[in-house]
């Protein structure tokens, strides 16, 4: 027979380890990338990691090291973090990527050129300046729009994985230069993006299809 404390401490021991794991389980991973020294990686991580501080989630998040090159277009349907000290690899990991709450974090001096990054479906930014302290993080909100409103599968691409952005920022990277606060202004009904933004040459790589109706948001 099994004596009663002991019985008592087996028990607390089960109904821990039921906790834990149902708060594991609840608990919903977000993604951190961040660059390095040419390279990046790319992390999963349970809690929130302190901007900038790549020893912290090395340790704390399961981390992997992606080349340059082989950055694909992909989604991301809860928040995504980047840590960046330029605007090399951002275009490689934002344009044309589905993304609805973001965080960016430069974790440099370093004065940023005037670059337009194109995100799909943005919802809500965030921006840090933390190696530019003291900087008080800002925050935007985009637009409050179901995940259907978002996008819209092509039906004939030469890209078939990527989907069609209906809602589309044109984020520009000379703000981080500056301290004044966060701005955008929306134009709706845009039926034919890449004539009426010819500006941006990298428009005519992507799938727009021209009889659909974009809201178009410039941030800056």
């Amino acid at each position: 027979m099994v004596p009663p404390f002991r019985h008592c401490l087996i028990l607390m021991g089960t109904l821990g380890i039921f906790a834990l794991d149902h708060f594991t389980k609840g608990q919903k991973n977000s993604t951190l990338i961040f660059t390095k020294e040419n390279t990046i990686r790319n992390c999963s991580c349970s809690a929130d990691i302190r901007d900038c501080d790549y020893s912290l989630a090395n340790l704390m998040c399961s981390c992997k090291t992606v080349l340059p090159f082989a950055v694909q277009q992909t989604s991301y349907n809860g928040h995504l973090t980047i840590w960046f000290t330029d605007t090399s690899a951002l275009g490689r990991l934002l344009n044309f990527t589905l993304v609805e709450d973001l965080k960016l974090s430069l974790c440099s001096s370093n004065i940023l050129p005037a670059e337009y990054l194109a995100i799909c479906g943005l919802k809500r930014l965030r921006i840090n300046l933390e190696g530019k302290r003291p900087f008080q993080e800002q925050s935007l909100l985009i637009h409050s729009g179901g995940e259907g409103d978002l996008t819209e599968m092509p039906t004939s691409s030469s890209h078939q994985d990527w989907p069609t952005c209906m809602y589309i920022s044109f984020l520009d990277t000379a703000l981080f230069n500056k301290r004044s606060s966060l701005k955008s202004y929306s134009i709706e009904n845009i039926a034919n993006i890449a004539s009426d933004f010819p500006d941006f040459s990298y428009l005519k790589t992507f799938p727009m299809p021209s009889n659909k109706s974009y809201v178009v948001t410039v941030i800056y």
